[in-house]
């Protein structure tokens, strides 16, 4: 079982953490060296270029509002894509780190729902940000990063669970707020220093976080609105099911002859490798049973 096979039941096994960092690894990789083997024979295509700071791109949000009349996707896009290697790699590590706690206290489809809706609204406030601070007023930017979606997730559930314990490298064990309380800080720190778009976004994130879990505590799911969009076009795409008729001769249906019979064999063994990825983790399945649910999967 080869690494590209490793990669796509990593893929189809994991959740909606796992698929995220998928998302924005690809979305930055495979585009970079589309671009690279283009340059070689002087193509240059600057309105993908997201990556290039004075480009009018498809895809980055602009602080100019007017850019959103000819590309309003860029509200979702930009959070998807990354400027440099450094800069996606922290996102992802945060990401891999306060999306796993996350998942301790709320579901998949609510991750999702704040990782987009919180992405929409950082991108709002950094566009209003721009037309409305003096500081910012002289300049036009463009942004892309996943910074203000993860900075929600994170801030999110160090609202909903503020002393939940995580031991860190060099400084032992803190409390979830505290590192979120820091990364609040140096945002606010540094948002009139360098970045300025990026660290208001980072603040817009982190205030749709705490709106999120405060809303969810009154009764109101924010992200049931992503949810029914997505199953929308899911229900959409889906073939239909052809209902098959049959005629039965026998008025009385014999006794099954299964009845009784153990779990099928198959089916207990995905059922136990399952169990131990939820307690040991994916790398602590033998290349047997990788190789097993690799070829069930299909």
């Amino acid at each position: 079982m080869g690494l590209l096979d490793d990669l796509k039941l990593e893929y189809r096994i994991g959740g909606i953490t796992q698929k995220l960092i998928f998302w924005n690894v690809g979305l930055y990789a495979i585009p970079l060296i589309i671009f690279s083997l283009l340059t070689l024979f002087d193509v240059h295509l600057p309105f993908l270029r997201w990556d290039l700071y004075n480009t009018d791109d498809l895809f980055s949000v602009s602080s100019n509002p007017a850019d959103l009349l000819w590309k309003p996707w860029s509200l979702i896009t930009y959070a998807f894509l990354h400027a440099g290697f450094f800069h996606l790699l922290f996102n992802m590590m945060v990401l891999y780190f306060s999306g796993r706690i996350f998942l301790t206290f709320f579901t998949q489809k609510q991750m999702f729902g704040l990782y987009i809706l919180s992405a929409i609204f950082a991108a709002f406030m950094f566009i209003l940000s721009y037309n409305t601070i003096p500081l910012l007023q002289q300049f036009n930017g463009k942004m892309v990063g996943a910074s203000a979606a993860i900075m929600a997730i994170l801030v999110a559930t160090a609202v909903y669970a503020p002393y939940y314990q995580v031991r860190l490298f060099l400084f032992g064990t803190v409390k979830l707020w505290h590192i979120a309380a820091v990364l609040l800080v140096l945002d606010l720190i540094n948002v009139s220093v360098e970045n300025h778009g990026g660290h208001v976004a980072h603040l817009a994130g982190a205030l749709f976080g705490f709106i999120f879990v405060r809303s969810l505590q009154n009764g109101t799911d924010l992200s049931r609105g992503v949810s029914g969009i997505i199953e929308f076009f899911q229900n959409l795409f889906k073939p239909k099911k052809k209902t098959n008729f049959k005629v039965h001769r026998n008025p009385q249906a014999p006794a099954k002859r299964n009845a009784g019979r153990p779990k099928d064999i198959t089916q207990q063994q995905i059922d136990d490798i399952l169990d131990k990825i939820s307690k040991s983790g994916y790398d602590s399945l033998t290349k047997e049973e990788k190789e097993f649910l690799f070829k069930v999967g299909k």
